[in-house]
């Protein structure tokens, strides 16, 4: 699942950026509501996680704006603002859940798994080709000979090329996305998870293959 993080205080944005890249989510972080705007517009987000008090533009404008260009992406604000007028507000404006800072991270990420489910049916939740699937809710990568619960790198991986079939994804926009701008790892372990995934795909049966575009990146496939 994919996920926009808007929250200016960078120190908690970190924070919240590992823990929920821990638990399987793909995160793209911003600072201010300008940014925002361009990502939530952009992109196709499973959920935003949306600070309230933002630089450029504050939450409650983003939001607003975002609902009136018919965005309907599933929105948890996280607000210092106690206050039920606030609260009201931001509902009436179209957010889906709000939480008060500081916050328990194990109901965050109650909310957050609540949140990315609200106004999805099963579906939803299932990205197909050829005859594999991956279950973003279970994790399961589902071919002809069973099924495989994937965790962490490679479920994003696998995630990130089943919603782009065909394209060819840099290595270097893996490890931007999944790894961070910030990691010290080495390219090669994108290498490594992908042939691990390759491993996985022999023994489902499946009839879907990564390829490799040399110098480039990754696509998945369906061999004829």
């Amino acid at each position: 699942m994919k996920l926009l993080l808007v929250e200016d205080e960078r120190d908690l944005s970190r924070a919240l950026w590992a823990i929920l890249r821990h638990n399987n989510y793909t995160v793209d972080a911003v600072y201010d509501g300008r940014d925002a705007l361009d990502y939530a517009l952009a992109e196709s987000y499973d959920g935003i996680l949306l600070d309230v008090m933002l630089p450029t533009i504050d939450g409650f404008e983003v939001l607003r704006r975002l609902r009136a260009e018919g965005v309907k992406t599933p929105v948890l604000l996280l607000t210092a603002k106690g206050e039920r007028e606030d609260k009201i507000h931001g509902l009436d404006l179209g957010a889906d859940d709000y939480v008060t800072k500081p916050f328990d991270m194990p109901e965050l990420l109650a909310r957050v798994r609540a949140l990315t489910r609200r106004g999805k049916d099963y579906s939803h939740s299932l990205l197909k080709l050829g005859d594999l699937e991956l279950n973003k809710s279970t994790f399961e990568l589902c071919g002809p000979n069973g099924s495989i619960r994937l965790a962490g790198k490679e479920f994003q991986i696998m995630e990130y090329l089943l919603a782009v079939p065909g394209r060819v994804i840099p290595t270097e926009r893996f490890m931007e996305r999944i790894w961070g701008y910030d990691c010290n790892s080495e390219i090669n372990v994108v290498w490594v998870c992908i042939s691990s995934l390759r491993k996985k795909l022999v023994s489902l049966g499946t009839n879907v293959k990564i390829r490799a575009s040399r110098g480039v990146g990754y696509s998945v496939e369906v061999e004829q």
